[in-house]
């Protein structure tokens, strides 16, 4: 899923590092997409890596790279806005 955008993203590999999302076009291959990554790990990254990468956003080599499945936040924010909406459909 896109960090950026929440677009589900198919799970395939390798990730090219030119590959980009389809809508908001944001590199799929970065930090952020990564599963992981963790801002409260270590350089952010839950494994054992010897530098960090400071651009979480952009393309990288990085080889421990995996296409994350979980669902972003900007996803998140979206699913919560619609359920507060929808419930206050009901509320009297």
């Amino acid at each position: 899923m896109c960090w950026k955008c929440g677009t589900k993203l198919a799970p395939h590999s390798p990730v090219s590092r030119s590959e980009v999302c389809p809508v908001c076009g944001k590199s799929v291959r970065s930090c952020k997409n990564c599963r992981f990554y963790s801002e409260s790990a270590h350089y952010e990254c839950s494994e054992t890596v010897d530098e960090c990468v400071t651009d979480k956003e952009d393309a990288n080599f990085c080889g421990y790279f995996e296409l994350s499945q979980k669902e972003s936040a900007a996803s998140s924010d979206k699913a919560s806005e619609a359920r507060k909406k929808f419930d206050s459909l009901f509320s009297i």
